[in-house]
């Protein structure tokens, strides 16, 4: 039985892990489209019974009744609709849980109505393969009947001398989801959590004239375990180049790479003039990461003396993004936080405002070492430069990440013609 309601909006999830379940979360929240259609492409558990366990109880957010109305009493409306196809009602919206197919090009999204899929596996982000690549594409999809794909994380292309299609593009809500065009775009990556959080951080700073012209940045993110850890210790695959990820989660503060700075230049162009560096530090917590973000500007003095750019004008900053331009998207705190606190908090970023701080120093040239560069003078010269340091926390599950993939979302269905 497919989900048939004509002229309605249907979206499909291909993938039921973390983020695809969360997203279903939250658009059975949003309630923006009329029917779901899930492909776990695997069986689950020994019956319908036990797919409905999982997609309503949650260790790190609770029960589904509580996600959706806390602790009101009112619960979220379960039922069977259709046993023998797995179709369920949730929170009054038909979901439809496929359980055969891998292989995105024969997901039938056609027959099931799907327009646009999310892609929430965390295999498919190459978009340069082909839909009848034998291991499965994302571009497949396409192939499948959908007219738009969302990819849950960043692209990885395997081969280095191919380009990224014209058809694709990364977009971050909030930041360049504008971009986005309907007639060009039809495989889209909504980046990482990390990106997403760190896009929202650096943005303001940009759009503030004294802080426009970053010299160098960093960041390294604390981040909470992720499935793709092990438990307990385990030996590497062949040819795994990070052996600390096979070591227990548990156990450990684990250092690994991002490649959030890399996405961020897609993302926005501008700071690809800036020597930008990215780590991440894998901690023993289910979520909510902070993000260390170090900044080098050139900066001015005032006829006293002091530096233009410090720790009140870069908070003043983030205060004014909060009040304006990224409103609820961007909260700036001066709570003394800590992780917890920011569980399900539905910003991109919390800007820890108590822990932000700048530190003002002078870059001395001599006359000789400027006229080696060509630069005629007689005198030294002192540049002064500042050095801030910005603390951001996001949900890296449901509050920061998921919840600006369904704006995505929204918006990409919203420009369907």
């Amino acid at each position: 039985m497919e989900i048939r309601l004509h002229n309605k909006r249907i979206l499909g999830i291909n993938g039921i892990g973390r983020i695809g379940k969360l997203t279903l979360w939250n658009h059975l929240n949003l309630k923006h489209f009329d029917g779901i259609v899930i492909n776990s492409g695997r069986e689950i558990g020994k019956r319908i019974e036990d797919i409905i366990q999982y997609l309503t109880m949650d260790s790190t957010y609770g029960n589904l009744d509580r996600f959706l109305y806390g602790y009101t009493g009112k619960s979220c409306d379960v039922k069977i609709l259709d046993r023998s196809e797995y179709l369920i009602e949730m929170n009054g919206i038909p979901v439809k849980i496929l359980k055969k197919i891998r292989n995105p090009r024969q997901i039938d999204w056609a027959k099931e109505n799907v327009r646009l899929v999310i892609d929430c596996t965390g295999v498919f982000l190459d978009p340069t393969l082909p839909a009848d690549y034998p291991k499965g594409s994302i571009r497949g999809h396409l192939e499948a009947g959908a007219e738009k794909v969302i990819v849950s994380a960043p692209f990885k292309i395997g081969d280095s001398s191919q380009k990224l299609p014209e058809d694709s593009s990364t977009f971050v809500y909030g930041i360049n989801h504008s971009s986005y065009d309907h007639l060009k775009h039809h495989i889209i990556s909504a980046a990482s959590c990390t990106t997403t959080g760190l896009a929202h951080m650096v943005k303001p700073l940009l759009d503030t004239k004294e802080t426009s012209e970053i010299v160098t940045a960093s960041m390294t993110t604390v981040h909470a375990s992720t499935n793709n850890q092990c438990i307990l210790d385990a030996p590497p695959k062949a040819g795994a180049n990070d052996l600390r990820r096979n070591r227990s989660v548990f156990n450990n503060l684990i250092p690994t790479s991002t490649g959030a700075a890399i996405a961020l230049e897609e993302i926005i162009p501008d700071i690809k003039k800036v020597g930008f560096m990215a780590d991440s530090i894998r901690v023993p917590t289910t979520t909510v990461s902070l993000i260390s973000l170090n900044l080098t500007f050139r900066t001015e003095l005032t006829e006293s003396g002091a530096p233009i750019i410090n720790r009140n004008f870069i908070n003043d900053i983030y205060r004014k993004a909060a009040a304006g331009a990224h409103k609820d998207q961007l909260i700036f705190s001066e709570n003394q936080n800590v992780s917890s606190d920011l569980m399900g908090c539905q910003a991109a970023i919390v800007i820890e405002g108590l822990e932000n701080h700048t530190r003002t120093g002078f870059l001395s040239f001599n006359a000789d070492t400027l006229r080696r560069y060509g630069i005629e003078t007689t005198q030294d010269v002192n540049l002064p430069v500042t050095h801030a340091k910005v603390f951001g926390w996001y949900d890296n599950e449901f509050g920061c990440y998921v919840n600006f993939l369904g704006k995505l979302t929204k918006y990409v269905d919203k420009n369907l013609i």
